[in-house]
């Protein structure tokens, strides 16, 4: 796969799962679900590791548009997917992991402690999702109706007003020109 073609690393973060001793139910619900939204899904599983968290995101991120990490994003000493990710990520976009968070309080008031990051790496979407199924596709939908115009946008330069003009339907109206 290239870069800019719709493609995405689901990467998920388990020791159990790495080690074969758990089913991967979080990386298959999500790799399902991005297929559903039509794109080529790629699946890994790392231990709760650092180096081998920013390995694969680093790695996934030069193959793919959309990295999509699944677990590791809780409390407990081996959550360390944030970290990891903090590490290789050019910067930050806040708004989305806050969103996640918001919306996911409305199942559970446990979602405020997800710290999970979501960021840009060499102009590919990179986000952490919880590792329970449910809260994993909870945290995809919302990132759902912003997709197509991130990636857009991470592509390059972006013209609002022609996409406008040209009809495009994902622009939110007020959509500031550049």
């Amino acid at each position: 796969m290239t870069p800019g073609a719709r493609s995405a690393l689901v990467l998920t973060v388990s020791d159990r799962s790495f080690a074969g001793t758990r089913d991967d139910a979080s990386g298959e619900a999500l790799a399902a679900r991005l297929a559903e939204l039509g794109f080529d899904v790629e699946r890994a599983v790392v231990p709760d590791d650092i180096p081998a968290i920013a390995g694969a995101v680093q790695a996934g991120a030069a193959a793919h548009r959309l990295v999509v990490t699944t677990g590791g994003t809780g409390l407990t000493p081996r959550d360390v997917t944030p970290q990891a990710t903090a590490t290789v990520v050019d910067y930050e976009i806040p708004g989305i992991a806050e969103a996640m968070r918001a919306d996911g309080r409305r199942s559970t008031p446990f979602a405020a402690l997800s710290r999970g990051v979501v960021g840009v790496r060499d102009g590919s979407l990179v986000a952490n999702l919880p590792g329970s199924p449910k809260g994993a596709l909870e945290s995809l939908e919302v990132l759902v109706p912003l997709l197509d115009h991130a990636l857009e946008t991470l592509s390059g330069p972006f013209d609002h007003a022609a996409a406008r003009a040209a009809g495009r339907a994902d622009l939110p109206p007020g959509t500031p020109e550049r």
